[in-house]
């Protein structure tokens, strides 16, 4: 697996994203591209939000079994759970 961590300044690396390895993802200046455009059969998406300055992808991963976008910090190759996240799932 792979996925994409959100640099965000003073802040552990968010993980936002988990693909399978083969999923084609580059990081560009305004952008980041998920998918093959040359593939007519891949779903091809932009992350808007998420670009080649504020973003990193680590291959070959674990994800937890709870995983989901922005629980986990992956912080020098060990997934941390981030102090200041609320499960979306529970009413507050």
């Amino acid at each position: 697996m792979k996925t994409i961590l959100f640099l965000e300044p003073d802040s552990d690396p968010c993980s936002k994203f988990i693909f399978e390895d083969d999923k084609k993802i580059s990081l560009e200046e305004n952008y980041t591209q998920v998918g093959d455009l040359s593939d007519p059969e891949d779903r091809c998406f932009k992350i808007l939000d998420l670009n080649s300055s504020n973003a990193l992808i680590v291959e070959n991963v674990t994800p937890p079994d709870d995983w989901y976008g922005c629980k986990y910090n992956y912080v020098n190759g060990v997934w941390e759970l981030c102090p200041d996240w609320v499960d979306p799932h529970i009413e507050q």
